[in-house]
């Protein structure tokens, strides 16, 4: 099916669903719908680029982090880049691999060109592309873009969460001993935030690791209960909260703050928001030294 047929098909039902939407943006800008469209079509079109990559040999690099990059995260996000700045030079970009750049602008895109670097170099398929167009620093649109699978998650703040153009939701779970857990690797948190991770996870029904983006997509679609992590980035998680969000998840820090451009590493995402007060309490309760 051609690119321009397949975005149609997914953002039609948007714009029924998006039709009577609150105002979000001054009347001068372009529709939430339109947004929604534009970062879709954002998506699709470096999906080949980052196909042509995936399972090829690459020559890995090391950034001051010690984190993986690769020449497919950096084709991604200059093509998003260029694109963006095409469409709307007045707006800032964020990106993991050049920066910021006018941050000061009133909005500012934030691109992940592959969230899963590690997974990607290794063969894995649950890697994405994250996008997200931030108001004032607090995400209002986000986009969970996963290639391999053709799944294409689109959120926007306060007016639900749809996956390959369908409406989806969080789960209904509201215990945390029937709720499952997922962390992207236990080594992600320091000695201190494995000890509050530990606790929670002694209290879920299930505890698995992998999945990166993926695992907020499958709490958006009901099927993950839980997501904990830390030493994240902005340009990690700032597409995440408007998809959870959206899907009638809760989306915050460790002390359950809204994320926002400023936010620091520890994101806690729930089905709901009964799920997220009791796993608060279980941080909380962890004895800090």
């Amino acid at each position: 099916m051609p690119c321009w047929r397949r975005l149609a098909r997914l953002c039609r039902p948007a714009r029924c669903f998006w039709r009577h939407s609150v105002q979000l943006l001054p009347t001068t800008s372009p529709t939430p719908e339109a947004l929604a469209v534009f970062a879709v079509e954002l998506a699709q079109a470096v999906r080949p680029i980052s196909r042509q990559w995936f399972r090829h040999p690459l020559e890995i690099e090391s950034k001051a982090d010690q984190s993986p990059v690769t020449i497919a995260d950096r084709e991604i996000e200059q093509a998003l880049r260029q694109r963006i700045a095409e469409r709307f030079p007045q707006h800032g970009i964020l990106g993991e691999e050049f920066g910021l750049a006018h941050g000061e602008a009133e909005y500012v895109w934030s691109i992940d060109p592959i969230d899963g670097t590690r997974s990607f170099i290794s063969g894995y398929p649950l890697w994405g592309t994250l996008l997200a167009l931030l108001h004032h620093g607090a995400p209002v649109l986000g986009v969970i873009d996963v290639p391999v699978l053709n799944e294409c998650w689109v959120g926007l703040r306060g007016l639900g969460t749809r996956l390959n153009g369908e409406p989806c939701h969080t789960g209904a779970r509201d215990g945390l001993s029937d709720a499952t857990l997922y962390a992207t690797t236990p080594d992600i948190f320091d000695a201190a935030e494995l000890a509050v991770f530990d606790a929670l996870s002694r209290r879920v029904g299930m505890r698995r690791f992998g999945g990166d983006c993926y695992s907020y997509a499958l709490l958006a679609t009901g099927h993950v209960d839980l997501v904990m992590e830390a030493g994240l980035q902005p340009y990690d998680y700032l597409a995440l909260a408007p998809v959870i969000e959206g899907a009638g998840g809760v989306i915050t820090d460790w002390q359950g703050r809204a994320l926002t451009l400023s936010s620091g590493s520890q994101v806690l995402a729930a089905a709901n928001l009964e799920l997220h007060r009791q796993a608060l309490d279980v941080i909380r309760a962890v004895p800090r030294g």
